[in-house]
């Protein structure tokens, strides 16, 4: 691909996703949804420029665009793109495309702030306001054929981040040192920088690369790991820490290639390493082997966490598994794809049936405080026989 080559998500994949939100939007008795959240534009309308999609129950949707509309035309496959000034435009634009004022319409309420919130209902004074976020996220759940491409795209260039390690880690370095050399390795196979999530509050740089004990001291962040950071304004990930010898260095990255993630986590070594850490890692690997069997078409998520956790305890390491004593997160794998959080997750009593075409970062892990950080994490894409795993570099623990 040439540099001033636009990617462009081809018209059927948008069309494909929007009518199935439409599908869903009808047993709601739902009769438009305006989307206007990044992550959610990419994915019906395949730009981010600022805007707002409304997509009716049936017919076309229309992108309004407020800046920039000559970028969103190249970026977006979609047929109505048009010029917007002000959100209190959008009723004469529907009405000048002849779509009836919706009765109910539908918000991201999951992501939407309260301000704009209230700006919309005096501009829908006349209709319901609904939380359309749940079917936008049950539609973005399972992936085709072209996300999955793209997905595993990102997964390679993760493996080729991984592949990067033993070349550029050595003791003396700091933690933000050799995040900052893996980091340009990933921006030179054209990692987008950010890692976007969904979770108020949440929010990630490339992901998590700590070493040693620090790698085991936990954050404010939804994750096993969490690192010291740099400072309490961004208080995860690396550190300043200096990487010592015989002791574990956690590469816990997400590539973002072109608006899909890839999450991948490997354990490498500075020499040797106690009989524990090993022990448990190797645990964590015939977890990750069971839970790939298991997660078929079907079953429910949460009873995937359930066998994880067991085996945890059986292995005796059920106080440290996901995270360390009270702190531990109760989950063992989330969806991925345009967000880092999508459904389903792997969790305490989720119900959500798993269905082919899902993906799934699967990542058992036991934090040990005071002596760092083992485990594994993946790429996988549901399947009637269970996870295919897209992230395949070497899962032992690589000693450096």
């Amino acid at each position: 691909m040439e540099p001033t080559e636009v990617p462009q998500t081809p018209f059927p994949e948008l069309e494909q996703r929007i009518q199935a939100l439409q599908t869903k939007m009808t047993a709601e008795d739902m009769d438009g949804i305006l989307v206007i959240q990044n992550s959610d534009l990419f994915y019906f309308a395949g730009t981010a420029q600022q805007a707002h999609l409304y997509i009716p129950a049936a017919g076309p949707p229309i992108l309004m665009v407020r800046k920039d509309l000559a970028r969103a035309r190249a970026e977006s496959a979609l047929e109505r793109i048009v010029p917007l000034s002000s959100p209190r435009q959008i009723p004469d634009i529907l009405h000048e495309y002849e779509y009836p004022q919706p009765a109910a319409l539908g918000l991201e309420c999951d992501v939407l702030p309260v301000n704009l919130y209230r700006s919309y209902q005096q501009t829908f004074s006349d209709c319901r306001i609904l939380d359309a976020s749940n079917l936008i996220r049950m539609t973005r759940a399972v992936k085709s054929a072209y996300e999955i491409e793209l997905v595993t795209q990102a997964a390679e260039r993760a493996d080729q981040v991984a592949g990067s390690m033993g070349a550029l880690l050595e003791p003396g370095l700091t933690e933000i040192e050799l995040a900052g050399l893996i980091e340009a390795r990933a921006r030179a196979l054209g990692h987008q920088g950010y890692v976007r999530m969904r979770l108020w509050g949440s929010e990630m740089f490339y992901g998590h690369l700590m070493s040693g004990p620090a790698a085991a001291v936990p954050s404010y962040l939804a994750s096993p790991t969490g690192g010291t950071g740099t400072s309490p304004a961004f208080a995860q990930g690396p550190g300043f820490r200096t990487i010592g010898r015989n002791e574990t260095v956690l590469l816990d990255y997400v590539f973002a290639w072109q608006g899909y993630l890839a999450d991948h986590t490997r354990i490498f070594a500075t020499g040797e390493l106690p009989d524990e850490l090993k022990q448990a890692h190797d645990a964590m690997l015939g977890i990750q082997e069971m839970v790939k069997k298991a997660a078929r078409p079907g079953v429910p998520a949460g009873e995937l966490y359930e066998l994880a956790l067991a085996r945890a305890v059986e292995s005796g390491l059920g106080n440290y598994f996901m995270g360390a004593g009270d702190r531990r997160i109760r989950f063992v794998g989330h969806g991925i794809g345009i967000e880092l959080d999508e459904f389903p997750f792997l969790a305490q009593g989720q119900q959500m049936p798993l269905a082919a075409g899902m993906v799934i970062a699967l990542e058992p892990k036991v934090v040990m405080p005071g002596k760092g950080v083992v485990g594994i994490e993946n790429t996988h894409v549901v399947t009637t026989e269970g996870l295919q795993q897209l992230t395949v570099f070497e899962e032992a623990i690589t000693v450096v």
